[in-house]
């Protein structure tokens, strides 16, 4: 297998897994769980760049202090994104989550439209138009906008823009982003202390290795995914990403048991021609440029 498809898949199974470990942590405030999130991948993020004596990067905050507004900007959005799936995955809201890294994608595309201004072609426009119906008959037949799906998709689209047009690569920019938070979840550990409810600090050991776990959970994945990233094309990397969501559909009916009505049903059918029309347009752009 080529590595970088092996990389990606790696990461792709690890994300849509990801509730296998949350679901673990279920009693904790999804506040305290992200705080913990952020402590640990800093310190892992902190090690591996002690090993690797990575610093030269520091000096562009110095040089370019605009650059460290954008990853102000991230870092927020990248919170966002933990809090919110963190919340769904305890909360019982995997199908939801899952339905936000379906239309993720088509976001994207559209951002790339509005801030980038980058021209979409009709067909693309088409995907995401199909896409916005099922999410605006999910919420017409459910009764109520789906919004963990929304905010999942929106704050990773932020994200994921802000990552685009900052200048560094995936172990740095996510050292940048966890050093900025790193100070804000460690005052919010020490009030949940002062307050008597840290869970870290009241549970017993298997629990704090849980805790401990999230930043490895967290960064070797990022790094898979920047791994492969870099090996293989990326309209197969695009193609390859649906495995996340997938998984936590899977996850969230066979095995957590969320309800799935017919009108949830057919939203998600409406978001999927939504991406079949997406990766249509793609390979058939692909196959004539090759030709």
């Amino acid at each position: 297998m080529n590595p970088g498809v092996a990389y990606a898949l790696g990461a792709y199974v690890v994300w849509g897994l990801f509730p296998l470990y949350f679901k673990l942590l279920d009693a904790i405030p999804a506040t305290q769980i992200l705080a913990n999130r952020m402590v640990w991948s800093a310190a892992l993020v902190l090690a591996m760049l002690l090993v690797l004596r990575r610093w030269s990067w520091l000096r562009l905050f110095r040089e370019q202090p605009a650059v460290l507004g954008r990853f102000v900007a991230s870092a927020l959005l990248l919170s966002c994104n933990w809090l919110t799936y963190i919340w769904s995955v305890t909360h019982g809201h995997v199908v939801d989550a899952s339905l936000g890294y379906y239309i993720n994608p088509l976001l994207n595309v559209a951002l790339a439209t509005l801030v980038l201004h980058e021209r979409l072609r009709r067909t693309q426009w088409l995907a995401v138009g199909i896409a916005a119906a099922g999410v605006g008959w999910m919420a017409l037949g459910v009764g109520h906008v789906p919004w963990p799906a929304l905010a999942l998709a929106a704050s990773f689209g932020g994200y994921s823009l802000m990552r685009k047009i900052a200048p560094l690569g995936s172990l740095e920019g996510l050292a940048a982003e966890t050093g900025l938070l790193l100070p804000l979840a460690l005052g919010y550990l020490a009030w949940t202390s002062h307050n008597g409810d840290n869970a870290f600090g009241l549970g017993p050991w298997n629990l704090k290795l849980l805790l401990m776990a999230s930043g490895p959970v967290t960064t070797v994945p990022l790094l898979m995914f920047a791994a492969g990233a870099r090996r293989i094309p990326f309209s197969l990397l695009g193609i390859l990403q649906y495995l996340t969501p997938t998984l936590l559909l899977v996850l969230g009916l066979l095995l957590y048991h969320e309800p799935f009505s017919v009108h949830k049903a057919i939203g998600f059918c409406l978001v999927w021609a939504g991406i079949a029309v997406f990766i249509g347009d793609g390979a058939l752009r692909l196959r004539a440029s090759s030709a």
